[in-house]
């Protein structure tokens, strides 16, 4: 692995928490940073060493904080500084680590930045955000909005309307358009200082790294990607130099280009590649970004799923980047499906035992621990529209709200799954063969097994077209370990190279499997719904 990459990435596996949903410690209906603080007990039980936080930064949540109004303010509904300063301190002293979501691509209409940007007198601000230089003049190629301000001119967006988009510059500025300002101006060098230091801010705080939000979408007109990677090399450069143990996370999926553009880690997921989709949501997921229409996901009970379809992405991306960083494959995040939608709790475990035995840093989305259900036909909150479902509060026991909050059912953020039969946390707890003590089980595995380790090699010993089932070898200096899993409803049989694996020893997860040698090598079959981790020489 690349030196100038943090050593403690070996080791991590990431918890994504959506802070608004997780746990209200002042009753107020809204998750917060001190009921966080006070639930790290239960993320470190599972084998979690590092917390990702969506946006906490002050906004006025018209797409739930990546809507940014103050880049070093903690949002009220939060806490404060203060409260930040706890949670940092109280994650350090445990071995654990913080990663923020920073939005550097847009920010608020309501920034101070952008309403200074508004005005039709020139000032500092005015090219900090993409501005036509006419209010009748579009911007083909890029969402606008127009008529926003007394400015004579459209502003570009980056998502919804209210996300203006600030100003990396363009790779190739079209000469006849000279409000297309090249990513050398003045005024764009100044903008990118200040996110700069926005970092900075925080790193100086002790936060351990980033996760960027749409991380390619900087620069515009950027055809090749050469002027983005730029934009991220100059920033891993400076990190190197002045906070060699920082992080950063891209949401970029498409780990060859981020990887080595400057990134430690980038996202396989939903958006870029069929790749994801096609192992979990290719059938079920219809919220933001259906990449995979009339595609069976692998990990389906019907067995119709077709595992070439990652494969043919991921070994690519691995490939070019193993040496450089790691690729991040979540249970899931905020904005697509719950995990658990469409499977049974068997269905789930295969699932997960496939996510925390490949290479790469594990990421597990809150709630997933214990299989908690997507919602479908919520009312949109704060921007949410389909992804809403997936963003409902912890289910922590069979309290009030679940545990999730002391307040009245119709102050919370979002309702509380009303199902009698809802997983929680205090009901798995002492169930040794439930969901969560599967995943603790699961990760611990993984960290005392090199082998299965996110530095651990990978060598796919079957998979194709056709077959449910999939096998593969992790491998570091003399352990080797066989992985075998069928999603399936049905068994599946399997046939590898002899040479590949001499005998099996240990079983140290699942089912204990059988090999037969045939002249054509070892062959195996998997029961339904089944999965093997096997020590092997």
């Amino acid at each position: 692995m690349d030196k100038s990459v943090p050593a403690w990435l070996a080791d991590a596996v990431f918890y994504e928490i959506y802070p608004q949903s997780f746990a209200d410690s002042n009753g107020d209906g809204i998750g917060d940073l001190e009921g966080i603080r006070q639930r790290l007990d239960h993320v470190q039980s599972l084998g979690c060493n590092v917390v990702w936080l969506n946006p906490c930064f002050d906004s006025p949540f018209g797409d739930a904080g990546y809507d940014v109004r103050d880049y070093r303010k903690i949002a009220p509904r939060y806490g404060t500084h203060a409260d930040m300063k706890r949670l940092l301190r109280d994650l350090h002293r445990r071995g654990m680590r913080l990663c923020l979501d920073f939005v550097p691509g847009h920010t608020s209409v309501e920034h101070p930045w952008f309403q200074a940007s508004c005005k039709p007198t020139p000032n500092k601000y005015s090219n900090w955000y993409i501005w036509t230089d006419s209010v009748w003049t579009g911007a083909p190629g890029f969402s606008t909005v127009n008529a926003f301000s007394d400015r004579d001119g459209q502003y570009v967006t980056n998502f919804f309307w209210f996300q203006p988009a600030l100003n990396y510059g363009f790779a190739k500025p079209d000469p006849a358009q000279p409000w297309q300002l090249p990513t050398t101006h003045p005024d764009v060098l100044a903008m990118k200082q200040e996110m700069r230091d926005i970092m900075r801010f925080w790193l100086d705080l002790g936060v351990d790294g980033f996760r960027v939000d749409m991380a390619p979408s900087l620069v515009k007109g950027d055809t090749d990607g050469a002027a983005m990677n730029a934009h991220w090399g100059e920033i891993r450069v400076w990190m190197r130099e002045h906070y060699p143990n920082a992080m950063l996370l891209a949401e970029w999926s498409d780990p060859a280009k981020a990887i080595p553009a400057g990134f430690h880690v980038d996202f396989m997921i939903h958006c870029g590649t069929p790749a994801y989709n096609s192992l979990f949501r290719a059938e079920k997921q219809r919220t933001c970004f259906p990449w995979s229409e009339g595609v069976t996901s692998f990990f389906d009970a019907s067995g119709n799923g077709d595992i070439t379809i990652f494969l043919k992405h991921w070994q690519a991306a691995y490939a070019r980047t193993r040496e450089l960083g790691y690729i991040s494959l979540p249970t899931g995040n905020h904005d697509i499906t719950r995990l658990s939608i469409g499977r049974s709790e068997a269905d789930l475990k295969v699932a997960l035992a496939f996510l925390f035995t490949m290479p790469g840093v594990p990421t597990l989305y809150y709630g997933d621990e214990i299989g908690m259900k997507y919602l479908p036909g919520l009312t949109s909150k704060e921007g949410g529209f389909g992804r809403t479902g997936a963003r409902n509060p912890m289910q922590w026991g069979e309290g009030r709200n679940a545990g999730f909050s002391s307040a009245a059912p119709s102050k919370l953020y979002l309702p509380v799954d009303t199902d009698p039969e809802r997983p929680t946390v205090a009901a798995q707890e002492n169930d040794p063969d439930s969901l969560l003590n599967f995943v603790r089980a699961l990760l611990s595995l993984r960290r005392g097994q090199s082998a299965l380790g996110n530095l651990g090699g990978f060598d796919l010993l079957h998979g194709k077209t056709g077959s449910s089932a999939l096998l593969y070898l992790r491998k570091n200096g003399k352990q080797r370990v066989l992985v075998a899993l069928n999603p399936a409803a049905k068994p599946a049989a399997a046939t590898f190279p002899a040479k590949a694996v001499n005998a099996l020893g240990e079983n140290l997860f699942g089912r204990q499997l059988k090999l037969k040698k045939t002249a054509a090598g070892w062959q195996v079959t998997l029961p339904p719904r089944s999965f093997a981790v096997h020590a092997v020489a």
